[in-house]
């Protein structure tokens, strides 16, 4: 045994880490799990036979085509979530609906389970926003530890709600009077 060979690959699991940390910051991956995890069991459970000693219990139902197709479903929209997070709310609100339909279709949703997981995957995919980096100037004064306040600023005015300024109209972009300028 050499002594180099302990934590040769520390460094690339940590780099490996990161990269993922960083993939999954930028994407619903949370929501994506979620849907995916509610699909397995809808596709599943109709096509799954349990063995209790000699006694065959089979869960085979004559939508089982249906559940097959919403499980896979599920999963790809699980998927969509993950690789193009664009299109996250149209994701979301299939799943939803997805999830609804698997209940008198598939064996009560995958029994409650599939229907619970992907009803929360899609709600998560809807409530999911992307992060936008925090700039030094934008944050409100009461933020900042370091910085002292002015004598004639008080407390009331540090820490309100900063308003939002509109981009307001541009009438040089209207020169043509509203028409198009195709026609």
């Amino acid at each position: 045994m050499s002594p180099e060979s302990t934590g040769q690959n520390e460094h690339y699991i940590r780099v490996v880490r990161r990269r993922f940390r960083a993939w999954r910051g930028h994407r619903p991956f949370w929501a994506g799990l979620f849907t995916m995890a509610g699909g397995i069991p809808i596709a599943y459970f109709p096509y799954a036979s349990m063995t209790l000693g000699n006694m065959t219990l089979a869960m085979s139902t004559t939508a089982g085509a249906g559940s097959l197709i919403i499980g896979v479903l599920l999963i790809t929209l699980g998927l969509t979530m993950w690789y193009h997070s664009i299109v996250r709310v149209f994701a979301g609100v299939a799943a939803i609906l997805l999830a609804l339909i698997s209940i008198p279709v598939a064996n009560i949703g995958g029994f409650v389970i599939g229907f619970a997981l992907a009803l929360v995957g899609g709600a998560m995919s809807i409530s999911w926003a992307p992060g936008k980096p925090e700039d030094a100037e934008g944050t409100p004064l009461a933020e900042h530890r370091d910085v002292e306040r002015s004598a004639g600023e008080s407390h009331a005015t540090a820490a309100a709600v900063p308003q939002q300024q509109g981009a307001g109209y541009d009438l040089a972009v209207d020169g043509d009077g509203g028409r198009n300028r195709a026609g």
